[in-house]
Formats: structure tokens, C-alpha cells, sequence
């Protein structure tokens, strides 16, 4: 479906009844790259967006639109229109800072946050400034170069070798899904809510979160692991979960235990629920 937030028309695919988990995808990506887990949620309402500049999501010309914090609200009027008061929120990479960023806006409405492969963003002004010519030298080179070359690029940056070993189908699936997006839409979102343009969330604002949170990241990928056993030092309701044989994308190279590993988390959030419900109910003599 297409939903209008804020005069962007976004593309939004939903799965099921029951609680709602909201997926945010990775930079090139669009909401094929969560149907993996749709067998995985049976009792949840699997909520799939294709974040602005992406998939059949719009791409405005306006640098500004895709601002970190635009987005952010972009996502909070999403829910009001889809009637959310609270959501499971699952982000990947890029999708993973929306995510996270999302939580310190609203934590209200946050039940649980699940990171995949994702940081606060930057320490320093300094590699703040670095990435963000990185990426506009980048936005530029898509812009100048075109989708197939970028996506040649892209598909061979250190980040995802791991994801050499997948079999063709899945890597040509995943070339053609990439091919696919909108030049403009994945340079201004490099612009816009790259991360060396976001705020930096360590520190005290990782430390505002009050919702439980997970944090997956591929054995393979050292800098996100790192990351991951980072932010679990100032976020005591945090766990991490690091998978054997995988590397950035693990709903891609290991969707299987991606989506077990998310659905004992869930599941262990909703019993710690109920026994809450129940020692009220017997403090309140019911």
C-alpha cells in the first residue's frame, strides 16, 4: 500500500494479525529483503517499509527531506495513520540508526528494539566530518556512474564478502533487488542520513532507553560486534547475540537463526509481560 506522510507517498507491505513488529531495511535495500522472515512471526502483525529514496518509497529532490530526524517523524506519522500506539521495531544497518534514533525520539512508542548490524553513529566531529565526505564523494559517484556500476561497487566493498558463499540465486536476487532503487534517492539518502551527518548517540541519550533491546551482529563483522558489545555497557536492559558464520546481514546469510533468535526474544519479552500482568492483578487482590 502507499501512504502519504508529509507529502511522501511511502510503499508499505503488511503481513498478519496480531502485535505489530515495524521492519526497517538497510541502505539499498527495499521491504523484499525482510520477506524471509514473514514465516518466522506467525502471531505478529509484520509491518515492512521502504524507507524514503528506497524501493517503490518516493525520492524528493530536497536533500533536507531525508534528514535523520525528518525521517524520524516521517515514521511516527506512519504509525498514527496504521493506528500504533506501540511497535516490536527491527532495523538493519542503515535501517538499524532510523531504528535506534526512532526509540530516542518517541520512547513511548517503543515495546521493544531490535538492532541488526547497527551503531549511535559517530564519537567525534572529526570522524563525523571524515564520513561525511565519504559519502558525499559517494552520492556523487552513484549520480555520475549509474546504478549498475554503483551496484558493482557496492556488492564488493569488504562489508559483505561473507555474502560471496550465499548461493547465485540469492546474490542475483539481491543484485537485481539493489539495481532496482532510485539514484537519486540512494545519493540524497547518503547526503541526508548518512552517518556522518546523524547525531551521535552515545552516551547519555543510549542511556534514555528504557525499552528491552537486542543487538545482533555477524561473527565476521568484528567492527559491529565491537559496536554492539559497546552500546551494551550503557544500556543495561540490552543483550547481544553474536552469530557463528555471518557477517553484516544475517537476515540474509542465516535468516533461520535471525528469525530465532528475534522470536525467542520476543517470546521472552511477552512472558516477562504476563508475569508482570499477573503479580499486579494478585497485589490488586484479583
Amino acid at each position: 500500500m502507499k501512504i502519504c506522510v508529509r507529502d511522501v507517498f511511502y510503499h508499505v507491505e503488511i503481513y498478519g494479525k496480531g502485535e505489530p513488529i515495524v521492519f526497517l531495511h538497510g541502505f539499498t535495500g527495499d521491504v523484499t529483503t525482510w520477506y524471509v522472515c514473514k514465516k518466522f512471526f506467525p502471531n505478529h502483525q509484520l509491518i515492512f517499509v521502504d524507507l524514503i529514496g528506497h524501493g517503490k518509497t518516493e525520492s524528493p529532490l530536497d536533500m533536507n527531506r531525508y534528514r535523520m530526524d525528518e525521517v524520524v517523524q516521517d515514521l511516527r506519522e506512519m504509525m498514527g495513520k496504521l493506528q500504533i500506539e506501540q511497535t516490536h521495531l527491527v532495523g538493519y544497518s542503515m535501517g538499524g540508526r532510523v531504528a535506534l534514533s526512532f526509540a530516542i525520539t518517541y520512547p513511548q512508542c517503543i515495546k521493544t528494539l531490535i538492532l541488526e548490524s547497527s551503531s549511535p553513529g559517530l564519537k567525534t566531529e572529526a570522524e563525523r566530518e571524515e564520513r561525511k565526505k565519504a559519502d558525499e564523494k559517494l552520492a556523487n559517484y552513484i549520480l555520475e556512474n549509474g546504478m549498475e556500476t554503483f551496484v558493482n561497487y557496492w556488492e564488493n566493498i569488504p562489508l559483505f564478502q561473507s555474502q560471496k558463499i550465499l548461493p547465485s540465486k540469492i546474490k542475483e536476487k539481491i543484485r537485481k533487488q539493489r539495481l532496482q532503487n532510485n539514484p537519486i534517492g540512494l545519493a540524497n539518502s547518503l547526503i541526508g542520513m548518512g552517518t556522518g551527518v546523524q547525531p551521535s548517540w552515545w552516551g547519555a541519550p543510549l542511556q534514555r532507553i528504557s525499552a528491552p533491546m537486542l543487538l545482533i551482529c555477524g561473527e565476521l563483522d568484528k567492527k559491529f560486534c565491537q559496536i554492539a558489545k559497546e552500546m551494551e555497557r550503557f544500556i543495561p536492559i540490552a543483550r547481544t547475540h553474536i552469530v557463528p558464520s555471518a557477517g553484516h546481514a544475517i537476515h540474509v546469510e542465516q535468516p533461520r537463526i535471525f528469525g530465532k533468535i528475534v522470536s525467542e526474544f520476543l517470546q521472552s519479552f511477552g512472558a516477562n509481560e504476563d508475569r508482570k500482568r499477573i503479580q499486579k492483578e494478585d497485589e490488586n487482590g484479583h
